[in-house]
């Protein structure tokens, strides 16, 4: 699979972006209990099956058939699907993993709604989404949310709603503001923003071809010397500018709001 940017791959990702993923599905398994278990844009799997606590079924869902099928083979029941209209029954999964979905789709209430939709009374949904004055530029992130736009959102399906920050340690902070610098000189380039302007196809791949180019370059200089792992992140209730990531639990969906 190509390094796009779109999807956080442990092959040529930078390191610290990958912690950042494993220390999100760490803090949900640490939450979840054995049951049914989704994971909305599951990706080739190496996450999901972080999940599978005893008795439990993990269920993953992507919108790329291929990713879909590594993802099976990786172990996880995986299928093709948007997660705007999930192939499964109102009310039939205990927990939901959205992982640096949401902000994916033009429009994410469309997706809070069915996650809402097949989760159980009892169950939670987990979202994981940049913060958004801390995030990169990414022309795959479409709907960014700050902890207050999230939280009005999800309460929209949800009576139980919890924002946090998932943040890392200063080690953390010094590598993403070397990247965020670097990225930043590169953008100072494009004096005109011509590349906002460009077909948004023309965009993505000029994008993922910068990755290409950029994150070799910057891992090899850097030798990933630091070493974050995903113990160098961890929730907080405090929540700022600079807090890296927004950490949602959602819990009892509102029905009345839900299509059967």
């Amino acid at each position: 699979m190509k390094q796009t940017g779109e999807r956080p791959l442990k092959d040529s990702t930078p390191g610290a972006l990958v912690a950042l993923h494993d220390a999100g599905y760490r803090e949900i398994r640490a939450r979840i209990r054995p049951g049914v278990v989704l994971d909305v844009g599951c990706g080739v799997g190496d996450e999901s099956i972080r999940l599978a606590l005893e008795d439990s079924i993990v269920i993953g869902v992507d919108y790329d058939v291929d990713t879909a099928l590594a993802a099976q083979k990786n172990g996880v029941r995986a299928t093709c699907a948007d997660g705007s209209i999930l192939p499964l029954r109102t009310g039939s999964v205990d927990a939901v993993c959205s992982s640096h979905i949401i902000e994916h789709f033009i429009d994410p209430e469309l997706h809070v709604a069915e996650v809402a939709r097949v989760t159980k009374d009892e169950g939670a949904v987990f979202f994981l989404t940049p913060n958004e004055p801390a995030d990169f530029e990414n022309p795959f992130h479409v709907y960014l949310f700050t902890p207050t736009s999230l939280q009005t959102m999800l309460r929209r399906y949800f009576a139980d709603v919890e924002v946090m920050g998932l943040d890392g340690d200063d080690a953390v902070h010094e590598d993403f503001d070397a990247r965020r610098r670097t990225g930043n000189r590169l953008l100072a380039l494009d004096i005109f923003d011509l590349r906002k302007k460009l077909p948004r196809s023309w965009y993505i791949a000029l994008h993922a071809f910068g990755r290409r180019v950029i994150y070799p370059i910057t891992n090899r200089k850097k030798g990933d010397a630091t070493k974050i792992t995903e113990n160098n992140f961890f929730v907080t209730p405090v929540l700022s500018e600079k807090t890296l990531v927004l950490f949602a639990v959602a819990k009892n969906p509102i029905r009345s709001l839900l299509a059967p």
